[in-house]
C-alpha cells in the first residue's frame, strides 16, 4: 500500500527521537560556578575537614555558597558558588586559607541530575566565547634549564675522563661554568685536548689555583641560546602532549615571547587537575646503588617516596633519565601491585645495557624527581613604596621509588615496581609518555575566560538562532500549509537531535558553531521544500493524491542526497584543514546536515503517512 511505513520503522524513528530528546536534556542545566582543590602530590587525598575549612572560609570572607563535595576516590574536592564573579576573590580566599599543600583552581560544576548522569547524558562542552574555558599563561624558568643541561654536560665529561684514564676532581659549578682540578699540568691538556675534540659547546680557560691545575669550560653564547630555544621548544611539545592525554576538545597550546606560553583549555571540567599536570616537572633518574667502600663525595642519600624503608645511598653518576624514555604504560603486577612498563629508545636502551652488565647482582635505584612550586613572600618596591609581594619559587623533590637488585643484563624494556597507588602509577605513566619538561615553569597567570566577543553579541547569536527559527516555521506553514506544520515539527526534532549528537560527542560549541546551527536550520527546509513542491508538480499534472505524494518523496530523495552529500563533504574538509572556530562550524554543519536528512525524510515521511496513508483524500492541504 502506497505512503505506509511498516510498524517497526514507525517505532524505530519514536525511539531515535525519544533518544535525541533524553540527550539533548542535560543542556538546560547550566553549571554552578565553583572553586576546586586537589593535592599538590598524586598521592595526597582531600577529606571533609578540608571542604569545611574551605567552605568556612568563604563565608566568613562574605561570598555564598551552596555546597561541598569530594571528587573521585577523594583526590579532589570543590566548594560550589551562587554567583560566577566571586570566583577570582574566592580563589585567593581558598589559596590563602589551604596553604602551598594544595592545587587551588577555578571550575565549573555541572548541575545535570544523576539519572541522565548515569546514561551517560551531559551538556555540550562550550568554547572559550561562550565562557567555558581557562585560560593559563605558563613561564619557563631558564636558569633551570641551563642548570640541568649543565648538570648533563657534567655527568657526560665524568664518565669521558673516566674512560680517558685521566685523574680528575670535580669542582663546584658556577652558574654556566664546569670546573674540573687537575694535579699537574700534563694531565690538564690532555683533558682539555679531549673534551675540545669531542665537544664544541665550551670555550675553555686554565689556572693555577691552590697547588692544582683547573680547567674552566663555560657555555658559549650559541650554546645558551640553543638550550633556551629547546626549553621552550620542548615545553612546548610537552604541554601539547599532555593537553591531548586530558582530551580536551579544540585547545590553543602556543608560544608567547621569549619564554612563556599560553595554554586555552575551552570546555575543561578539571581545571585543578589540568593545572597540574600541565606544570608538572615530573622524571626519573636510574642510579646505581652505591658500594659500602665508596667515597662520600661520589655518593647521595635519599629517603624512599612511601617512607617504607630507611634511607640508602646511591652513586652520583646517573645511568640515563627519562627523557629516554618513547613508552609508559600503568597495570599491576602478578601479585596485583600497580607498576609501570617503560620501554627506552635506542641510545637508552644502549646505556642501560651498558651498565648493568657488568654490574649484575648489584641494586639499581630508580628515583622520582619533581619539581613543586611554592610562593614566597618577598620585599619589593611599588609604586616608591615597598610592600609585601608573592613571588614563584621551586622546591625540587627527589625520592627512591624503586630499589631492587640487578637479576640479568637489561635492555630497552622493564618495569618500574614501588608505587603508592594505581593513580600514581597512571600520572607517573601520562608524564613520561608525554614527555618531560626541559625546565619547570610557574603560571604567571590563570583566569576563567568569558566570552571574549562579549555578553552582547553572544545573547545577539542566540537572538539571531531563535528569529531564524521562527521565520523558517512561519515561512514554511504559511506556504505549505498542512504540510508545513509537519516539516516544522520535522525541524524542530532536527535541533533536538542536533544538540543531543553534540552533546554525545563532547563536541564543544563556538559562536562559529551557533552560525552553524543557524545555518542548519535554514538548510534543513531545503529537502522539504523540493519534497512538497514536487508533490504540487505531480497533482497539477492530474496523478492522484496518492501517487502524488509517494512520488514527491521517492524522485526527490536522489536530489536531497546529492545537495547534502556535497556539503557534507565541504564540511569534512573544513573540520580537516581548519583549527580552532573553523572546526567549531564544521563539526555543527557537517553533524547538522546528517540529522537534516534524518528529520526531512524520514520524521516528516512518517507524520504524512499517518495523516494520508491508505486514506481516500480529495483536496491536499498543500
Amino acid at each position: 500500500m502506497l505512503n505506509r511505513y511498516p510498524l517497526w520503522k514507525y517505532l524505530l524513528i519514536v525511539a531515535i527521537l525519544a533518544l535525541g530528546i533524553i540527550y539533548a536534556l542535560p543542556n538546560l542545566y547550566p553549571d554552578d560556578p565553583a572553586i576546586q582543590i586537589s593535592g599538590a602530590s598524586s598521592t595526597q587525598t582531600i577529606n571533609e575537614l578540608d571542604l569545611q575549612r574551605m567552605e568556612t572560609a568563604l563565608q566568613q570572607a562574605g561570598i555564598a555558597t551552596k555546597g561541598t563535595e569530594l571528587g573521585n576516590q577523594a583526590r579532589s574536592g570543590l566548594v560550589r558558588l551562587v554567583n560566577r564573579g566571586d570566583q577570582l576573590p574566592a580563589q585567593d580566599v581558598v589559596r590563602r586559607t589551604m596553604g602551598e599543600a594544595f592545587v587551588v583552581a577555578q571550575n565549573l560544576a555541572p548541575t545535570t541530575p544523576a539519572w541522565l548522569m548515569a546514561i551517560g547524558a551531559g551538556p555540550m562542552k562550550l568554547g572559550l566565547d561562550l565562557s567555558g574555558g581557562v585560560h593559563f599563561l605558563l613561564e619557563v624558568d631558564m636558569e633551570k634549564a641551563i642548570e640541568a643541561r649543565v648538570n648533563v654536560y657534567e655527568s657526560e665529561l665524568r664518565g669521558l675522563l673516566r674512560s680517558e684514564r685521566i685523574r680528575y676532581r670535580s669542582l663546584p659549578s658556577q652558574g654556566n661554568m664546569l670546573q674540573f682540578s687537575f694535579s699537574d699540568s700534563d694531565q690538564l691538556v690532555q683533558a682539555q685536548r679531549t673534551i675540545n675534540r669531542q665537544y664544541s659547546q665550551f670555550t675553555s680557560n686554565t689556572l693555577a689555583r691552590d697547588g692544582s691545575q683547573v680547567l674552566q669550560l663555560t657555555l658559549t653564547d650559541a650554546e645558551m641560546t640553543e638550550i633556551r630555544e629547546y626549553s621552550v621548544r620542548q615545553n612546548l611539545t610537552t604541554v601539547r602532549n599532555r593537553v591531548n592525554e586530558l582530551g580536551v576538545a579544540e585547545p590553543l597550546v602556543q608560544r608567547q615571547g621569549a619564554n612563556r606560553i599560553v595554554v586555552e583549555l575551552p570546555g575543561v571540567q578539571d581545571t585543578a587537575e589540568a593545572k597540574r599536570i600541565l606544570g608538572k616537572t615530573a622524571n626519573l633518574e636510574f642510579r646505581l646503588a652505591a658500594d659500602p667502600n665508596a667515597a662520600r663525595a661520589t655518593v647521595e642519600t635519599f629517603d624512599f617516596r612511601d617512607g617504607s624503608r630507611p634511607p640508602a645511598d646511591v652513586e652520583r653518576s646517573i645511568i640515563l633519565t627519562g627523557d629516554h624514555v618513547t613508552d609508559a604504560q600503568s597495570n599491576f603486577d602478578e601479585n596485583g601491585r600497580p607498576q609501570v612498563n617503560i620501554r627506552l629508545d635506542g641510545h637508552g636502551g644502549e646505556l642501560m645495557t651498558r651498565a648493568t652488565r657488568t654490574n649484575v647482582g648489584r641494586g639499581m635505584a630508580v628515583l622520582f624527581i619533581e619539581q613543586r612550586q611554592i610562593s614566597r613572600q618577598v620585599q619589593k618596591e611599588v609604586d616608591g613604596q615597598m610592600q609585601t609581594v608573592e613571588v614563584p619559587a621551586f622546591i625540587e623533590e627527589k625520592a627512591i621509588i624503586s630499589l631492587a637488585t640487578i637479576q640479568s643484563t637489561l635492555g630497552n624494556q622493564f618495569r618500574i615496581t614501588g608505587l603508592n597507588s594505581p593513580a600514581e602509577a597512571s600520572e607517573l605513566a601520562l608524564l613520561l609518555r608525554a614527555g618531560g619538561l626541559a625546565a619547570p615553569m610557574h603560571f604567571v597567570e590563570e583566569r576563567t575566560i568569558g566570552p571574549s566577543l562579549g555578553a552582547e553579541n553572544i545573547a545577539k547569536g542566540v537572538t539571531a538562532t531563535q528569529v531564524g527559527f521562527a521565520l523558517v516555521l512561519i515561512f514554511m506553514i504559511v506556504v505549505y500549509k498542512g504540510f508545513g506544520v509537519f516539516a516544522s515539527i520535522a525541524l524542530t526534532f532536527n535541533l533536538v537531535l542536533l544538540l543531543a549528537l553534540m552533546s554525545l560527542l563532547s563536541a564543544t560549541l563556538t559562536l562559529p558553531g551557533i552560525a552553524g546551527i543557524v545555518l542548519t536550520l535554514g538548510m534543513a527546509v531545503d529537502a522539504n521544500v523540493l519534497i512538497f513542491s514536487r508533490i504540487r508538480e505531480e497533482i497539477n499534472a492530474g496523478m492522484s493524491i496518492q501517487r502524488a505524494v509517494h512520488e514527491g518523496f521517492d524522485k526527490a530523495f536522489s536530489a536531497i542526497v546529492d545537495g547534502n552529500l556535497t556539503t557534507l563533504l565541504v564540511g569534512v574538509i573544513l573540520f580537516a584543514m581548519g583549527s580552532g572556530p573553523i572546526k567549531g562550524f564544521a563539526v555543527t554543519l557537517s553533524l547538522g546536515i546528517l540529522t537534516s536528512m534524518f528529520s526531512a525524510i524520514m520524521v516528516t515521511r512518517a507524520m504524512v503517512n499517518l495523516s494520508v496513508g491508505g486514506r481516500d483524500i480529495k483536496k491536499l492541504w498543500l
